[in-house]
């Protein structure tokens, strides 16, 4: 059972689409996990996004952690096709969470227009975000992944 399991979480083919799919979306995704994590970019660093995700998003510094946790593993994992069904399932549910607890209250709009203050965005980005998740999980990794170069040593 679980060589079943390792099997369809790695399981690609040698096509393109996986590949544009994961290298898209980890491609739009590190800037952020960089700004989180490093500060780079202009972001908060990981004290800065531990005083707000605990303070203005209310959540637990567990689950803050385990936020920035995903979010930077989980687009390493989709930039070289590691797992990356199983990345995609994080990569979802974070944004699932991220919706539920901060944006679904500002509108569905990102902040375009800068009428609402920073950090005020609405959830579009996300929905496309869980979309490429969606097509990620039912694709795999595809070309020039960790995951199809497993499975074909594993053949």
């Amino acid at each position: 059972m679980t060589k079943d399991l390792i099997q369809f979480l790695i399981a690609t083919d040698s096509g393109f689409t996986g590949f544009i799919l994961r290298i898209t979306l980890g491609g739009v995704l590190f800037p952020h996990a960089a700004q989180k994590l490093f500060g780079w970019f202009n972001g908060p660093g990981l004290s800065g996004e531990m005083h707000f995700m605990t303070t203005q998003a209310g959540l637990s510094a567990v689950t803050a952690v385990l936020a920035i946790v995903v979010e930077c593993t989980g687009t390493f994992m989709l930039l070289t096709g590691a797992v990356t069904r199983l990345a995609a399932v994080g990569v979802f549910g974070l944004f699932i969470g991220m919706i539920t607890v901060w944006h679904h209250k500002h509108g569905f709009f990102m902040n375009w227009f800068g009428k609402l203050p920073s950090g005020k965005e609405g959830f579009e980005f996300h929905l496309l975000v869980l979309g490429l998740c969606i097509a990620i999980f039912i694709e795999g990794g595809g070309r020039f992944s960790v995951d199809k170069w497993i499975a074909d040593i594993w053949k």
